[in-house]
């Protein structure tokens, strides 16, 4: 964990921080967006940023199979298709169409069609169960859904569900419908996207047009290569997921080849995803930090690859190192973001890339402030706080939870991140940990993150999570939850001892559990909810 400079030597030009309004800004040029009462759709502004003619390589390419989708076909389908749920689906502007399928080369051009006419796109995990997936339905306002054959029995009976992989939906992507014109604000909801509740109950987070114009003309703005358009990006974020959903949106609009993984790949676990880099030469990928860690063991040869951009959970420092000397030439590129807020920093180049530990600097036309957790005051460079933001790809709120829209914006519309975080003089963003996940230690707060970083560096750990567990004197002590290397016999002594070393007094870890396996979200969050029951409840062995 990176100590953070004092705040005395705090430089506003290097860091971005101005003292004036006690608030960061991007040390990224400002990008110019649309007015935003322009009418403008998603749809119609990515295709505004492609070339003319189209590109001649594919928009999008199934890792397992090899099938492509060309760019003419893939805006003729999104134009057949938008055209056939208007006329022939009798869907309008407003309607919420909750998705439930597999990666597959027909997703993105749903989304693309839904949001061309104003529909709003809810995609949900597949492997969620049916009363999980009713939840949502429910959540989200959803009138209807679009579905495989083996997801389909998981959505309500009176839900009316249209099969991707049937004759009838096919016959959309040829209908000779002439679309009707559409007027779609910019402040018009494209997207609603469920949080991860793994620190709370599931919220159902409203994402505008705009949000995604202008994620999309940022990450524009910074392709300058003279290859423009060629790259091969693989996609192995789930596309139900809010960087799932960004990347496989934003790529079109880059005119990049989108490989997917779609469940043939997927069901090979990492292996499947390094084979596919290597057998479709990607030039860059999305990784989970567990991918990442796993492509350091493999032995492949990725001659192609020139930049991963790995996000959702923390990536431990030791992994990070091992992965740069193993791939000099590629660029590891930590980003840090929410589905409530967007993209909120990320790591641009070599110079930027080797700012270990860091998740990048504050992304372009994005403000943030850092506050103290309990006074709300504003803090300055170094120091540690609760992040908040503002800037145009930030939600505009929970569908139908006024208690938590009032929790999470304050009075000036910044969003509480609940994230403990501090930006050091050279302007680069560092996540400590969950403001509610705080180890509570005697009046000391203790970041979980922080200490299973520290429990990384040891070779006999392969993964840990370190959690709260009630204690009558301190109020909570760290437990950690240790999966050790095959055939290891390190001690729970030992694992201590290791921690007590390089760390406070009051951080140290009280106890390890050895466990098989630490549970996570597909993002690779560490899902602490089931943890924390695990371990008050004395189910640690059935991990």
């Amino acid at each position: 964990m990176a100590t953070p400079p004092p705040a005395s030597i705090a430089d506003g030009r290097r860091s971005g921080y101005c003292e004036a309004t006690k608030t960061f800004c991007s040390l990224r040029p400002p990008v110019p967006l649309p007015p935003p009462d322009t009418p403008l759709s998603f749809t119609a502004f990515a295709f505004s940023l492609l070339p003319s003619p189209l590109p001649a390589h594919p928009v999008l390419l199934d890792a397992a199979t090899g099938e492509e989708l060309s760019f003419p076909a893939f805006r003729s389908q999104v134009r057949a298709l938008a055209g056939a749920l208007r006329s022939r689906a009798g869907l309008r502007r407003g309607d919420i169409a909750f998705v439930l399928a597999p990666a597959r080369l027909d997703v993105p051009v749903l989304y693309f069609a839904l949001l061309s006419f104003g529909a709003i796109v809810s995609p949900a995990n597949p492997a969620l169960t049916a009363a999980e997936v009713t939840g949502l339905v429910a959540l989200s306002g959803a009138s209807v859904a679009f579905a495989v054959s083996s997801t389909a029995a998981k959505l309500p009976a009176n839900l009316p569900t249209v099969l991707l992989d049937s004759d009838h939906f096919r016959s959309f992507m040829h209908n000779d419908d002439a679309p009707e014109a559409a007027t779609v604000r910019q402040s018009d909801t494209a997207s609603i996207q469920f949080s991860s509740g793994t620190t709370g109950r599931v919220k159902a987070a409203a994402l505008s047009h705009r949000s995604f114009i202008a994620m999309a003309a940022g990450s524009h703005a910074l392709t300058h290569k003279p290859r423009y358009g060629w790259d091969r990006m693989l996609l192995g974020a789930p596309m139900f997921h809010s960087l799932g959903f960004y990347f496989a949106l934003k790529a079109v609009a880059l005119g990049q080849t989108t490989v997917l993984v779609t469940d043939a790949v997927a069901r090979h676990g990492v292996r499947g995803v390094v084979e596919a880099a290597e057998r479709w030469a990607v030039t860059e990928m999305t990784a989970s930090p567990p991918v990442v860690m796993a492509m350091v063991k493999e032995r492949c040869g990725l001659g192609a690859l020139e930049r991963v951009v790995c996000g959702g959970a923390p990536l431990p420092t030791t992994a990070a190192e091992m992965f740069r000397r193993r791939f000099p030439n590629v660029h590891l590129c930590m980003g840090y973001g929410s589905t409530e807020a967007g993209g909120i920093s990320l790591m641009i180049g070599q110079e930027e890339c080797t700012r270990i530990g860091s998740t990048g600097r504050v992304s372009e036309n994005v403000e943030v402030k850092i506050v103290d957790p309990v006074t709300g005051k504003p803090l300055s460079v170094g120091q540690k706080g609760e992040l908040l933001v503002r800037g145009p790809a930030v939600m505009t709120g929970y569908v139908g939870d006024d208690e938590a829209n009032a929790c999470t914006f304050d009075s000036e519309g910044w969003l509480k991140t609940g994230d403990l975080c501090y930006i050091d003089n050279d302007g680069f963003l560092f996540v400590v940990d969950r403001l509610k996940e705080l180890i509570k230690y005697k009046g000391y707060q203790v970041p979980p993150a922080e200490l299973e970083l520290v429990l990384q560096t040891l070779s006999e750990v392969v993964e840990a999570a370190v959690m709260p567990y009630p204690h009558e004197e301190a109020g909570q002590i760290p437990v950690a939850l240790v999966v050790r290397q095959p055939g290891s016999k390190v001690t729970e002594a030992q694992v201590m001892d290791h921690v007590a070393k390089r760390v406070a007094p009051y951080k140290k870890i009280r106890k390890v559990l050895f466990v098989d396996s630490i549970p996570k979200s597909p993002a690779g969050k560490i899902l602490r909810r089931q943890l924390t029951n695990c371990v008050q409840f004395g189910a640690v062995s059935r991990l």
